[in-house]
């Protein structure tokens, strides 16, 4: 809130509130079909996307995930370094490991582009990142980020399944809808908005269900129009009729359900089917960006044709929470931010492309009062090294950093305005409040009012979590 202000904002009042009325109004129904109801060992939660309580008052009902493939190069875009400009070009005296030997050098490598403060908090950011800049007081950059690996796959699977480099295990997208189902009847609780330049990096396991039955899986639109197929009705049927069809499919399904009640697998693709054809009434809504304004069609770029994709994609993300979709990812085609030789050309491609929507949305989810309750992520796997690959020329550029990078959050309980954390003097090796994939992890779910610990999944004899075998925090410190 702002310090001359007398009347606290919706957002300041949920920070200061957000635990009392409204936890109060959950302790009735966490006796009822939810993450905290009583269930005998080995007993999974219904397979159901019906919505559910979870283990305390969230304070986000809905994420969006803006997942950056290839390692954003943070000393230049979130976590300015006078030292690495100042002893550019001579030899960085730490240890390195590198991922390409043959193109190593130990040459430190200054930002070629300028930071600034930005809004309030003065929280400094590239010149790459313009439109992020003005929504600095909105999001909390954490700037001390380690994964300790420097591959692109093992850490992504860190950030998606809780456990570098494993494979076959559920995504943070699907442990989400599985413990709180999803507010939305009609489209699925989990949607992936995929890149026409093809999958990204490490495919499908991005938003895999794993041993978890399919229904938990993540749902994927085409990334062009139509982005669902087959999703109108058959020439001269009505919409009585149809409804009247699918009354009946759905009578069909559930005696067929009922004598094969032992199969979890067949119960998972009635529920998927089910959800189709109810999504032949409602999603076309939810997808029609031409319903929108000429100005927010301006805000996200869809004017202009470097950002009209991406922004299309974002403004989607948005319109999809609003009717209650419960986790939105998107990706991009490949490792975009994977700048391994001339960064000076490919950095600022990227920025040019994703800046101003990622920071309209959040723009947008404020002017519609949704800010407050809508978990907002953007950030890579990995970052890049504070040294060179290849000679410092106009070719230079960085190879890969697991051992200290930035992302940052927005929205759901997340303090705006502030960074946390440090990277040591160059950018190399996060040295304060050092945050993993699974202390993020830990702190989504937090927010979504779910105790990471205590969320179950029973397969295959054994009892699974997507933090497994691991200590986590919850990050308070960038909680209000």
């Amino acid at each position: 809130m702002h310090p001359n202000s007398i009347v606290p904002s919706r957002r300041d009042l949920l920070c200061q509130t957000g635990f009392g009325v409204g936890a109060m109004g959950l302790a009735s129904l966490l006796s009822q079909d939810s993450v905290a109801a009583p269930s005998k060992p080995g007993e999974n939660l219904p397979l159901s996307l019906s919505p559910r309580a979870g283990h305390h008052a969230p304070r986000a009902t809905a994420m969006i995930s803006l997942f950056m493939h290839g390692g954003p190069s943070h000393v230049d875009l979130l976590d300015p370094k006078p030292n690495l400009s100042k002893f550019s070009g001579t030899d960085y005296q730490g240890d390195v490991h590198f991922s390409f030997v043959n193109r190593a050098s130990k040459k430190l490598f200054g930002t070629p582009w300028k930071f600034s403060k930005h809004g309030r908090s003065g929280t400094e950011i590239s010149e790459l990142l313009p439109y992020t800049a003005r929504v600095a007081d909105d999001i909390c950059v954490i700037r001390s980020m380690q994964t300790g690996h420097n591959g692109h796959e093992v850490s992504i699977r860190y950030f998606h399944g809780g456990i570098a480099g494993v494979t076959g295990r559920p995504t943070l997208g699907s442990w989400m809808v599985y413990g709180l189902g999803s507010e939305s009847r009609d489209l699925p609780a989990y949607l992936v908005l995929s890149d026409p330049g093809g999958h990204p990096v490490d495919g499908t396991h991005n938003w895999s269900s794993g041993f978890m039955p399919s229904l938990y899986q993540g749902t994927v639109l085409r990334p062009k129009e139509p982005r669902i197929p087959f999703l109108d009705r058959p020439t001269g049927v009505s919409v009585a009729v149809q409804r009247r069809n699918l009354g009946l499919l759905a009578e069909l399904n559930k005696r067929h359900a009922t004598e094969y009640s032992a199969e979890p697998d067949l119960n998972s693709r009635i529920a998927s089917y089910e959800l189709a054809a109810r999504m032949q009434l409602s999603a076309s809504d939810a997808l029609d960006v031409s319903r929108e304004t000429a100005e927010v069609h301006r805000l996200y770029g869809l004017d202009n044709d470097a950002t009209r994709e991406y922004g299309t994609r974002c403004l989607i993300a948005r319109r999809l929470v609003e009717r209650g979709v419960r986790f939105v990812q998107m990706f991009l085609g490949g490792q975009p931010w994977d700048n391994h030789t001339t960064i000076k050309d490919g950095l600022p491609a990227i920025c040019r492309r994703t800046d101003q929507p990622a920071a309209a949305l959040i723009t947008d989810l404020k002017r519609l009062g949704m800010l407050d309750t809508t978990l907002v992520h953007w950030g890579g796997e990995i970052g890049r090294l504070p040294v060179c690959e290849g000679a410092l020329d106009a070719n230079a550029g960085r190879d890969h950093n697991g051992q200290g990078f930035s992302i940052w959050m927005a929205g759901g309980g997340i303090k705006g305005g502030m960074t946390y954390g440090n990277t040591d003097d160059v950018g190399h090796r996060a040295v304060d409040n050092v945050v993993n994939p699974n202390d993020f992890q830990a702190t989504v779910l937090h927010l979504m009012g779910i105790n990471h610990e205590r969320l179950e999944f029973h397969a295959n004899g054994r009892v699974s979590r997507l933090i497994d075998g691991k200590k986590a925090r919850v990050v308070q410190e960038i909680l209000c």
